[in-house]
């Protein structure tokens, strides 16, 4: 097996798990802004990471069975037009690598940042408080100063509209918690003190685990939720009726 067969059948290899990969990966339903942003950036760096990782081993295994029966190891010869070459294509995928994460995790519908309340209030996005507590979730509507003393306020189970942006002013009331919510790509630390803020938007209806992913005590694995995606004009209904009083109990509940 010459080095330009040899080659070609590491492109082959190549081409054939890019498209046992590219079904598996369409499977997957984005059911939020964050999820797409952070699966199109797992796509990105795998169109690099599974040529590269076949191209070398197809040397390694070529190379093993080339010099099988060596009995000796020979030197290596120079070749600075390889060592160029492969210098500049490292180089390329670093740069890849580096902007293309970038420009992901530097979104704000992915990392979490801090809240400037001002700017938050000006912005056309339904606002919407996330207090960590032991063990056990409460959240606080928007239309409010933010201060804990919102019209409406639900515990353990969040509901919000779809197709509309939402920030979350994340916290914690008594020591450190993690907002994490997989299935819409959303993940934040708690901290007392200080608010933390995500911005997703939800494409699709449902109901989505909520989870505290710190471990925060002898409760934490019973610190569950769930984050529930309405459409926009049934959130509108359900929210102007809890700010009517219709009934209290339950709007504490849902």
């Amino acid at each position: 097996m010459n080095r330009k067969r040899a080659g070609l059948v590491a492109l082959f290899g190549a081409a054939l798990l890019a498209l046992a990969v590219e079904p598996a990966a369409a499977a997957q339903i984005q059911d939020s802004t964050s999820e797409s942003l952070i699966w199109g950036l797992n796509m990105n760096l795998l169109y690099v990471a599974i040529p590269i990782t076949v191209l070398v081993e197809g040397i390694l295994i070529y190379t093993v069975w080339r010099f099988r029966n060596q009995e000796e190891a020979l030197p290596t010869q120079e070749n600075r037009r390889l060592e160029v070459t492969w210098t500049i294509a490292t180089a390329i995928i670093l740069l890849f690598v580096g902007v293309a994460s970038y420009q992901v995790m530097a979104s704000p519908y992915v990392t979490a940042e801090a809240g400037d309340q001002a700017a938050l209030q000006e912005q056309d996005t339904e606002l919407i408080t996330v207090e960590a507590q032991r063990y056990g979730w409460t959240f606080y509507y928007n239309e409010s100063s933010w201060d804990g003393e919102a019209e409406v306020t639900t515990t353990t189970d969040l509901k919000i509209p779809a197709n509309q942006d939402v920030s979350l002013r994340i916290t914690s009331a008594d020591w450190l918690h993690a907002f994490h919510v997989p299935g819409l790509g959303l993940k934040s630390d708690a901290f007392p003190g200080q608010y933390n803020r995500l911005r997703t938007n939800a494409g699709n209806t449902g109901t989505y685990q909520l989870y505290c992913a710190e471990y925060c005590g002898s409760g934490h694995s019973q610190m569950l939720g769930t984050v529930e995606v309405v459409p926009q004009d049934e959130y509108e209904d359900w929210l102007a009726e809890q700010k009517s009083g219709g009934d209290d109990s339950e709007g504490s509940d849902e």
